[in-house]
């Protein structure tokens, strides 16, 4: 059931553990989904999921906000959907979705005991769709150690990474490269500015966030400099972070009165690093006002359709082929605690069947501006172009990568800092962590 009094009124009464066919899709063709309450209670037991043969294959997957968000959440419905129908089986019998999986919105929130009762409703795969949701895995996992499961970001089975842990045999962690992506955004947005100055509405404060945006930094620095041929000094970048993922109200930054005052400040263009599509939203809203703005939005394919004359595009996941790959994997047998960091697929990063990060241009891009970001595409695609190469220092001026020295996987990935040349502070700043 939906557990969220915010979500359709007419689940709002049901009991808890109660399955229901509700809405979980877009806003005009929503698709039912099995649901299942939030359990608040410890998993106690290590029951293994049943069956595996693709016609009784089940997957779970909590969102760490609402299946329609237009965003981060939908796209990873969205994803489970897609490997679901590719193995022939069915949304609507086996896909179970929790969505509101964090400790604003449901307070006492059980990931353990949320990942019991999806393995008792017959998920034969967990999918934990955050990197807030670090503890919980975990937790789940060491509960659960015959279920497959996967933590959406983490590095848990990153054998070099800084958080290993190789106890947990079933826990195997899956991102996309979205670093490539943000540099598409960025290189977007410097082309198109018409007073030199970006922002971008970060989301709570990580290595993670703090990675994506440097990429749109050092894109949109490039472009800025190589192709419209500008001075470094003449372009501002400023990051103002809410607190978490997407707005809670009365938790987090008001998202809306932050793209408010960067507009106010000058900046005609804002990029997004939330998971909902408020920078789009109230920057269209100001467009309509006669202003002179347009914005990234993130996460979704879709997100442009909410105000698409001043979209100049969108970085997105599309989860699908990662998704398809780990069930496959858990129906052979094969399945394991690895790390993968799926890299776009170059040949056409819009590709649906396979590539996880992909970046769909918007209405609000000049043709211009759209031929020289396919140049641009393609720089990075044949490593022409290479960003993340030093003489680079962090924002506390202390050197990050000395001239020539080209960053390591582990390098992009543990982002300590912004870089040199963003303005805004990207200390830690977790609204739920107080």
């Amino acid at each position: 059931m939906r557990s969220k009094t915010r979500w359709p009124s007419f689940v709002a009464g049901l009991l808890a553990f109660a399955l229901v066919a509700a809405a979980c899709g877009g806003d005009s063709d929503p698709t039912t989904t099995t649901t299942v309450a939030p359990s608040s209670g410890d998993a106690t037991t290590t029951a293994a999921p049943s069956g595996g043969a693709p016609d009784d294959f089940k997957i779970g997957i909590l969102l760490v906000g609402p299946g329609n968000d237009r965003g981060y959440s939908q796209a990873h419905l969205e994803g489970a959907e897609y490997a679901i129908e590719k193995l022939g089986l069915s949304v609507d019998e086996d896909l179970i979705v929790l969505e509101f999986a964090n400790l604003g919105d449901t307070p006492g929130l059980s990931f353990p005991g949320t990942a019991r009762e999806m393995v008792d409703i017959g998920a034969d795969l967990i999918i934990f769709n955050s990197d807030d949701m670090r503890d919980g895995a975990f937790e789940a996992a060491a509960a659960l150690p015959e279920v497959p499961m996967i933590w959406v970001s983490g590095d848990s089975a990153w054998a070099d990474g800084k958080d290993y842990r190789p106890e947990l045999t079933n826990l195997a962690n899956v991102w996309g490269q979205m670093i490539y992506g943000k540099m598409i955004a960025g290189c977007a947005a410097a082309l198109e500015t018409e007073t030199g100055k970006l922002a971008y509405l970060g989301p709570l404060t990580n290595d993670e966030t703090r990675r994506l945006v440097n990429s749109s930094y050092l894109g949109a620095k490039y472009c800025w400099e190589n192709i419209r041929g500008e001075d470094a000094a003449d372009l501002e970048f400023t990051v103002t972070y809410i607190g978490f993922w997407f707005e809670i109200p009365g938790v987090t930054l008001d998202a809306t009165l932050v793209v408010n005052d960067f507009i106010d400040g000058g900046a005609d263009v804002t990029l997004s690093g939330i998971d909902a599509n408020v920078a789009l939203i109230r920057s269209g809203q100001r467009a309509d006002a006669g202003e002179n703005v347009a914005a990234i939005p993130y996460d979704y394919i879709g997100a442009c359709d909410e105000a698409p004359d001043i979209c100049l595009g969108v970085p997105y996941f599309n989860w699908g082929p990662a998704y398809l790959e780990a069930a496959r994997a858990v129906i052979d047998g094969s399945f394991a605690a690895d790390w993968k960091w799926y890299e776009p697929d170059w040949n056409n990063i819009n590709d649906p069947d396979s590539s996880v990060v992909g970046f769909f241009q918007g209405n609000g891009l000049s043709a211009e501006n759209k031929a020289s970001l396919d140049t641009f595409i393609a720089g990075l695609a044949d490593g022409s172009i290479q960003l993340y190469e030093g003489p680079l220092n962090w924002q506390d001026g202390t050197q990050f990568l000395s001239d020539g020295q080209v960053a390591t996987d582990f390098e992009i990935w543990y982002s300590p800092q912004c870089l040199e040349g963003i303005e805004g502070s990207c200390s830690d700043f977790n609204a739920l962590a107080g």
